[in-house]
Order: C-alpha cells, then sequence, then structure tokens
C-alpha cells in the first residue's frame, strides 16, 4: 500500500516537473524571441530648451518595439553630444533628427532659424506689442504708418500693411514660450523671422515710419490684398459686422448683412399746376306742367 503511494506521488511530481519545465521553455522562447524585435532609442532623461546644445548626461537609451521605433532615432547618447535642439523636448521623449539644427550650428537663436531666412529685431512699446502678449512662435502682421512723400497728390499719412504671416523668434532675450502664455511680458524688442526681401521692406518702414503689429490666429495662414486708408478713407466710417466666436475659422463666422444706408436728397421738382375750373354757363329753369327742367345758354 505504502509503495503505491509512493509511486502516485512521484508520477504526480514527474508530472508537475515536466509541466513546469514546458512552460519555462515557451516563456524563455517567447522573450528570447520579443527581445529580438527590440532596438534602442536615445531619449531626454530631462526637459531640453530649444537652442540647447545636448550633452550626453541628458540622454538615455531605452528599449523600443522595432515597429514603434520614431524616424531618425538614434541608439546612443554619443552621437547626440554636441548637437542643437530646435524645438523643445520633453524629459522621456525621443530625440530624432528632425527635433535637431545640422551638425556643426552654434546654440542660441541662430539654431532655430530656418535655411533662406534672417532674424530682424524691431523696437516695440506697449501698443505696438500688443501690451506684451507676443512670445516666441506667435504670427504677426506688421502695420507701417507713414507719410507720403512731398510733391504727391495725397499729403495725408497712410497706413498700410507691408508684411503678413511673420513669425516671431524672440521677444526681449527669451527664444522660449513661458511656462505660463497667459502672462503678458514686457519688452522693447521683438525679433521677427523674414525673408531677405522682407528685412529690407522692414528695414525701410521702421526708419521712415512708426511700425504697428497685428496678432493673428496661429492657423490663419490667409494672405489678406488690403488698398490701405488715409484720412479721408477713414472718416468714411465702416460697417458693423457680427463679432466671431474666440478662436473660429474665416468659414465659421457669420456673414455680415448689414449695408450702409444712403439717404438720397430730398425732391426739388416743383410740383404740377392745377386743372383750370371751366368757366359756368347761365341757366334758366323752366316748368312745364308737373315736370321740370334746367335750360344753359351759351
Amino acid at each position: 500500500m505504502r509503495n503505491k503511494r509512493f509511486f502516485i506521488v512521484l508520477a504526480g511530481a514527474l508530472m508537475f516537473g515536466v509541466l513546469a519545465a514546458v512552460t519555462v521553455s515557451k516563456y524563455l522562447s517567447s522573450a528570447q524571441a520579443y527581445s529580438k524585435n527590440l532596438s534602442k532609442v536615445a531619449v531626454a532623461k530631462v526637459a531640453i530648451p530649444l537652442g540647447t546644445k545636448i550633452i550626453a548626461e541628458q540622454i538615455m537609451v531605452v528599449q523600443f518595439p522595432k515597429e514603434s521605433t520614431p524616424d531618425g532615432a538614434f541608439d546612443t547618447a554619443e552621437k547626440l553630444a554636441g548637437r542643437v535642439a530646435v524645438m523643445n523636448i520633453g524629459a522621456r521623449e525621443p530625440i530624432t533628427e528632425s527635433r535637431l539644427a545640422p551638425e556643426g550650428t552654434s546654440a542660441g537663436l541662430s539654431a532655430v532659424i530656418p535655411e533662406g531666412y534672417r532674424a530682424m529685431t524691431v523696437k516695440v512699446d506697449d501698443a505696438s506689442g500688443i501690451s506684451g502678449f507676443i512670445q516666441p512662435g506667435t504670427l504677426v502682421d506688421v502695420v507701417v504708418t507713414i507719410d507720403p512723400r512731398e510733391g504727391s497728390g495725397n499729403q495725408d499719412p497712410v497706413s498700410k500693411i507691408v508684411l503678413q504671416n511673420i513669425k516671431v523668434l524672440a521677444n526681449g532675450q527669451n527664444i522660449d514660450k513661458p511656462e505660463n502664455e497667459r502672462e503678458a511680458n514686457s519688452v522693447k524688442a521683438v525679433t521677427l523671422q523674414v525673408t531677405p526681401e522682407q528685412a529690407e521692406k522692414l528695414a525701410l518702414a521702421s526708419t521712415e515710419g512708426k511700425l504697428q503689429l497685428v496678432m493673428r490666429n496661429q492657423i490663419d495662414q490667409g494672405d489678406e490684398k488690403t488698398p490701405g486708408v488715409n484720412k479721408r478713407n477713414l472718416l468714411t466710417g465702416d460697417v458693423a459686422t457680427p463679432a466671431p466666436e474666440p478662436g473660429s475659422l474665416k468659414s465659421e463666422q457669420p456673414k455680415s448683412t448689414a449695408k450702409p444706408v444712403h439717404r438720397s436728397a430730398p425732391s426739388t421738382k416743383p410740383a404740377a399746376a392745377p386743372a383750370p375750373q371751366p368757366t359756368p354757363r347761365a341757366s334758366v329753369e323752366m316748368i312745364e306742367g308737373a315736370k321740370k327742367r334746367s335750360v344753359e345758354f351759351p
């Protein structure tokens, strides 16, 4: 009886042992297959602001599934040392080639200027700088108020949009957005990203007239054609339009149905003369029996 129980226990132990061995073998096989499907990706250990030169201590290497590896990723921290970030990189975010300036670029403002563009600084105050709400990355239009040259037919100052959809690179000495973008930051100068041709216009406009920056929506890339305005146009007034919802697109805004009212001058046409009354003729009343009639004489 004891031998029978012993063999039963031994058989059960062998079965459980074989089952455990098979399970562990399958687990090791799947783990090995999963590890073969991983690749090394360099990510930011801490937040890296734009315009900053990256050092090896800011990088760590983690495992990513090959099908989820971002394009342009790096596999070692050494390949990233000395490169400059052209956008803010958050902690634990992969660092890719599209987020970096070309090799050899110096840190600072020059790293965030695209090829073919220039950075140009203009003076602003609380009014022309929209009370300090212009932050790096904001899109603005540039309006100039200028006096026409002497001898021209119009001697009134003219206001005109000369540049549109211009990106702000820096306000003051700050090239990064503040943590709280709702707070204004009063500055005396704003640096704009312009082409060489736009830089020439901006230089002349800032020398000959007064500049005003006009903030626009980030997704509004439209090109508005305006004729400009002088004193005569200004005094003609404007038509009231419905106020759009904050952040709404132009296609979503209500269309204005108001039309200017033109009052016509009172008519000065003389009134028509009354028709002449017929001249009354003489008449005689005649009685013939029971009848009575009136006879008119010419």
